[in-house]
């Protein structure tokens, strides 16, 4: 599948979330502004930097008019644990077989101590309320990641 590039019509998806049943992209059409990360597993020490800056900075992205939405190949059992060690409340999507995954170009062939595997490459997508790609954030460094894509975010508002 070809990369997803900034001003396409962002892939629909519909998955099992915790604490919310099912999300779909869908649900926030016409409304507000969609932040997607896709992270590769919970209670790790990059991804739980990363949903906890997320969760650091949610009530600003609501302010802005965005959603924070986590993905990842997680069950719900594990995003259940995961959020409640970390104390994350914006819902955690669980892509069980990576298809969303697939569809957003961000499981690729991950290599690590010389062993390659199928994995999550962190990226984050913001999504308009018309449904289309404004930015894409690849190969996320943690570290003021989620300040960054905030202050994008706020950028929009008219």
């Amino acid at each position: 599948m070809a990369a997803l590039k900034e001003g396409q019509v962002a892939p629909k998806f519909r998955l099992s979330a915790h604490p919310e049943g099912k999300v779909a992209l869908e649900d926030y059409k016409g409304k507000q502004h969609v932040v997607l990360f896709f992270y590769s597993k919970g209670n790790t020490p990059g991804c739980t930097n990363e949903a906890v800056s997320f969760q650091a900075l949610l009530e600003d992205f609501e302010r802005a008019g965005a959603a924070v939405l986590g993905i990842s190949p997680d069950d719900l059992a594990a995003h259940a644990k995961f959020a409640e060690k970390r104390g994350l409340s914006f819902p955690l999507l669980s892509d069980s077989g990576a298809k969303v995954a697939s569809k957003y170009g961000v499981w690729k062939e991950r290599s690590m101590y010389g062993r390659t595997y199928m994995g999550i490459e962190r990226t984050t997508f913001v999504i308009d309320p018309d449904g289309r790609i404004c930015r894409i954030y690849p190969k996320v460094k943690i570290a003021g990641h989620a300040q960054a894509v905030l202050e994008f975010v706020q950028s929009l508002k008219p």
